[in-house]
């Protein structure tokens, strides 16, 4: 009956209960963003659209509860997940084609940054970069960000933040949310406290590590991000598709008015 399967979409299945597992203990290593992508759309199925351009990103079609979806995902097993400007403007273009015809659009976030680099930025990275930023900001259809992992600086606002306009944006207990990784901020931060305890013989890795997890406790876990209304909910890993689904049946009826005008300016 359609009330057997209304319930049945919300049941946490045995490859929903992989998904506890799924992020490696090191903050630096990879994991297969499709694998995420598998249990959220259904039977697993994902179209991808210029699947090997840019392969640091993943965009494509798929279905949850029979409807149309478009999925953008950073893929931490290339260039760790980093937005470069290939990656930047194929994301763009496709959340614009999902605005386009009214498709749903569901992100999932591990994003340590902008790929850094002299060849990006004489080619125009933030400009470019921006075209993003635009599309987000401009789509008028449900958005749902999830952030799996890392969620740092400038690329964690254009990957679909509630900022943007994200219809609900959700957390993993694993997700890391902030202006930088801890690593680069205990340096900046703490740079005089750790040329201190070289000068005085100490431990100066001990020390740099000590710092770097109480930066992380502090100020990187999602439920400070939550109390401070970047994000909607910190949820299980395994509860991903049943929330995907909830927002998009309270979703589906979305209608967004805009200033009365032509077009916007999009950053060419």
């Amino acid at each position: 009956s359609q009330e057997a399967t209304f319930h049945q979409d919300l049941e946490t299945t045995v490859d929903d209960l992989a998904l506890d597992t799924i992020i490696p203990d090191s903050a630096n290593q990879p994991y297969d963003m499709l694998d995420v992508i598998a249990t959220i759309v259904d039977d697993g199925a994902l179209l991808q659209v210029q699947e090997r351009y840019a392969p640091n990103v993943i965009v494509g079609l798929g279905r949850v509860e029979g409807r149309t979806v478009g999925v953008v995902a950073n893929q931490p097993s290339q260039l760790a997940g980093t937005l470069d400007i290939a990656a930047s403007e194929k994301a763009a273009r496709f959340v614009r084609f999902c605005d386009a015809f009214n498709i749903p659009i569901v992100t999932l976030v591990d994003v340590p940054g902008f790929l850094p680099g002299v060849d990006q930025e004489h080619s125009g990275i933030i400009r470019r970069g921006a075209k993003l930023i635009y599309a987000y900001a401009e789509a008028t259809v449900p958005k749902i960000t999830i952030i799996t992992r890392k969620a740092f600086g400038g690329a964690y606002i254009v990957m679909g933040s509630k900022k943007l306009g994200a219809d609900l944006n959700l957390a993993w207990p694993t997700a890391q949310i902030g202006v930088m990784g801890a690593q680069g901020a205990v340096n900046i931060l703490y740079r005089r406290d750790l040329i201190a305890t070289e000068e005085a013989g100490d431990d100066v890795e001990a020390r740099r590590a000590e710092l770097i997890e109480d930066y992380e406790t502090a100020l990187l876990n999602p439920y400070e991000a939550a109390d401070s209304g970047y994000i909607d909910a910190v949820i299980a890993p395994s509860e991903t598709r049943a929330q995907v689904v909830r927002a998009l049946r309270a979703t589906a009826a979305k209608r967004q008015s805009r200033p009365a005008k032509k077009h916007g300016n999009i950053p060419l």
